[in-house]
């Protein structure tokens, strides 16, 4: 039996010398590049308050009478808030300005073994807790939306169901509910980092670091799918090496994959431990400081968005939450792309700012 040959002499000489040249035009693109010329989280923002490591943000407003009531992003503890604004043209946040929506967002700092101790009852109960009380007070309300980002979506919804009275809305994003959806998964490849956190022995590194490595962070997530995000990825860079717009976006994404802070050691212990492990957020058993976590007792209108091919946080995993709101105005908002595709591709500009603020203002 023959096969025809697919790959003929001149083909093959073709195809290497439009690589060379793609190679070419990239290096002497990445000689050119400074530092300074790789920026994410652009969008004009102003420092209003900060305590310790932690800083709230109040964003420039793009309309001249932005909705009354604000909106504060509460983001993971891992990685950073820069994603939600990668780039002008990519940019949660820039895309609910344009909406008319005010918003404020925390970032919280940089961890050192000095801040080892810090639990996740500081991180909801002190830190979160004073800056919505300081965008209370600073607008006159009594309630602000409030929207988290995958972990900080889980916090958020945390401190809604143990502060609901001064929650106007809540906003969750591909936020992780039931810790062990990925068991009713059928794609084997969703839910892996539900399944390794599951069986990590975390007791010896934080005792051992204080704080958990970024690196090590980031790493873990890579390892979910090893040869599309530590190796294809790469290999695919060379098609775009010519393209000057296409390299950009590609290298503020690696910039914002690499430069991700490390995390307090016993808030991640317990983020471990009582979430990952022990499942205890569905079950009304996580406790932040003296205080049991009931998300029945979240009782405020919930837009619960998920990513359909989301292989971090499954979406089984977030649609859960429906099961255990005590709210009877519940709303889900599917968008179709995986875990960081939900807030950076072309698809998610179309459908989730214009969402999340068509469904705010209708509740306003």
């Amino acid at each position: 039996m023959s096969f025809p040959i697919q790959i003929t002499p001149d083909k093959a000489i073709h195809e290497l010398t439009e690589i060379n040249q793609k190679l070419v035009k990239g290096i002497e693109l990445l000689s050119e590049l400074k530092e300074d010329d790789i920026q994410v989280g652009t969008a004009p923002k102003e420092l209003v308050y900060r305590e310790d490591k932690l800083r709230l943000y109040h964003f420039i407003p793009q309309v001249k009478r932005p909705f009354r009531i604000p909106l504060l992003f509460s983001y993971a503890l891992v990685n950073r808030w820069m994603v939600a604004d990668l780039q002008e043209d990519r940019s949660l946040i820039r895309n609910l300005l344009k909406e008319g929506i005010d918003i404020y967002l925390i970032d919280w700092g940089d961890p050192t073994r000095m801040d080892r101790w810090l639990t996740l009852d500081d991180y909801v109960n002190t830190y979160l807790d004073n800056c919505v009380d300081f965008i209370r007070e600073q607008h006159g309300l009594d309630k602000i939306n409030l929207l988290g980002i995958c972990q900080g979506g889980t916090m958020a919804a945390c401190y809604t169901a143990l502060h609901p009275e001064k929650i106007k809305n809540l906003v969750l994003t591909v936020t992780p509910i039931d810790f062990h959806a990925d068991k009713e998964e059928e794609n084997e490849d969703w839910g892996l980092l539900n399944v390794w956190a599951r069986h990590l022995d975390i007791d010896p590194m934080i005792d051992a670091l204080g704080v958990v490595p970024a690196e090590l962070l980031n790493f873990s997530f890579m390892l979910v799918r090893p040869m599309s995000l530590n190796v294809k990825k790469y290999t695919d860079m060379i098609d775009i090496m010519d393209d000057k717009n296409k390299m950009m976006n590609f290298l503020r994404m690696e910039k914002w994959l690499n430069e991700g802070p490390d995390s307090a050691g016993e808030a991640y212990r317990q983020f471990v431990k009582d979430f990952f492990q022990k499942n205890q957020l569905i079950k009304g058993e996580v406790m932040l400081g003296d205080q049991k976590v009931d998300l029945a007792n979240i009782t405020v209108p919930v837009l619960n968005c998920f990513a359909n091919q989301d292989h971090l946080v499954p979406p089984k995993s977030t649609r859960a939450l429906a099961k255990y709101v005590g709210t009877k105005d519940y709303t889900e908002l599917e968008v179709p792309a995986g875990h960081i595709g939900f807030y950076v591709s072309g698809k998610s500009q179309k459908m989730l700012a214009p969402g999340i603020a068509k469904w705010l203002k209708e509740r306003g």
